[in-house]
């Protein structure tokens, strides 16, 4: 044993040596003064399908060692990039393409630690995206405060695209069942894949463009928007909703009308009307939620046209809930009492293959959407795979504009309107 000990010793010392040669020799060779810089060409190959242009996709090279960084904009699917020292880089391609329908995506690509020492080398890139839904839910605040306090639930939606988006006329729905249970409802057999099934529904007012809600920008629609932290209400609140740009206002003269701009209500077991109940509250444990835009020159409304409502057809009740077109959904989010749930799944998979959840009712937590990119102006591009498992960060404090999205300008608090 202490031969081969003795053996060991002796190999380490000569790789030590080797390794301490190999490593004085490279640093050596970089301070040279008259080292040659090299250049290198990068071929993007995007798994993307008919990207129109990758004119505003960002090429970087970093070399940390030597403090060496070098950024350029891509105008084609090749570039040259020169002026590079020898060395270990990590590169990186970045932003935002269209596809020929129009769509968005964020898109990425990368080689980290890669060796670049040889003078005209082609690098290929794979670069892959993720598609930006135009408007979605960026947080949901649903589980409400200790002791049994629930009327500062809330719901944000953000602009996630780079176009300006009009809010006018957009439908905000919560699905049936209110809670996800196991016991799921019996649509009709030519329901599925085509629509999905409201409780209620409520749209943004407006006549087409009274309310632009420009990229990075954000509104929050909530059920009662006052600061609840106020004595009259719950002062362990997390969220004073009174900055709010909309509420679900139900009449009720207990919990006064505010300056938000009010929704309108749409649907409720087969009428325009509100109900006798004069408060809308969503699950507390977690409803399913959805965004809906109709296409123009295309009605839809489930109250006059009786084929887009309909019943749970085991149940002898009479209720009557809302068809909702797949095809027309811009987003949808579920959320459960727990990760137990995805058995009760009340949104079909294409529009939300997960579920959210926060554990636990009464606890003052919602969630959060992740932010995977910062746009060149600060603001944040934020996931969505179509997956509230993924997409959600679960559990957190509930705040507005999470990540410094931006308040329209149209913002009663801000005075324009």
């Amino acid at each position: 044993m202490r031969r081969m000990n003795k053996i060991y010793s002796i190999v380490a010392s000569v790789l030590l040596v080797f390794m301490t040669v190999a490593c004085d020799s490279f640093n050596s060779a970089l301070n040279v003064n008259d080292i040659s810089t090299i250049k290198v060409e990068v071929k993007t190959v995007m798994s993307i399908q008919n990207v129109d242009s990758i004119e505003e996709l960002k090429i970087s090279f970093d070399n940390y060692a030597e403090d060496l960084h070098i950024v350029k904009t891509m105008s084609d699917s090749v570039i040259t990039v020169e002026g590079l020292l020898p060395g270990l880089y990590s590169i990186n391609i970045s932003g935002k393409v269209k596809d020929a329908a129009g769509d968005e995506y964020y898109v990425n690509g990368s080689k980290i630690n890669y060796a670049v020492v040889k003078d005209a080398e082609v690098v290929d890139i794979s670069v892959s995206g993720l598609k930006i839904s135009p408007l979605i839910f960026s947080e949901i605040f649903y589980a409400g405060t200790t002791p049994y306090y629930f009327r500062n639930q809330f719901y944000e939606i953000y602009n996630n695209s780079s176009n300006t988006i009009y809010l006018d006329g957009i439908y905000f729905a919560n699905l049936y069942p209110t809670t996800a249970t196991k016991t799921l409802p019996q649509w009709p057999t030519e329901d599925e894949g085509v629509y999905a099934h409201a409780e209620r529904v409520w749209k943004f007012p407006g006549t087409g463009k009274d309310y632009p809600l420009k990229a990075g920008e954000s509104v929050v629609v909530s059920q009662f928007a006052a600061n609840h932290k106020l004595p009259a209400y719950c002062p362990a609140s997390p969220v004073d909703c009174s900055s709010s740009e909309f509420e679900f206002n139900m009449n009720n003269p207990n919990y006064p009308d505010q300056p938000a701009v009010d929704m309108v209500h749409v649907f409720y077991n087969g009428s325009a009307s509100k109900g006798t109940v004069p408060q809308y509250l969503t699950s507390v444990f977690g409803g399913a939620f959805v965004l809906l835009r109709i296409p123009e020159g295309v009605s839809w409304n489930p109250v006059t046209d009786l084929t887009m409502r309909t019943r749970d057809l085991p149940k002898t009740s009479t209720t009557l809930y809302a068809k909702i077109p797949i095809q027309y959904v811009l987003d949808a989010v579920e959320a459960g009492q727990n990760e137990t749930m995805m058995a009760a799944k009340r949104v079909p998979g294409v529009l939300d293959a997960g579920m959210t959840y926060v554990g636990s009712t009464y606890n003052s937590l919602g969630v959060a959407r992740k932010k995977i990119a910062v746009n060149s102006d600060g603001t944040p591009v934020l996931q969505d795979t179509n997956n509230s498992t993924d997409d959600f960060d679960r559990g957190v404090v509930p705040v507005f504009r999470r990540y410094d999205s931006k308040m329209p300008s149209w913002n009663h608090t801000l005075g324009d309107k």
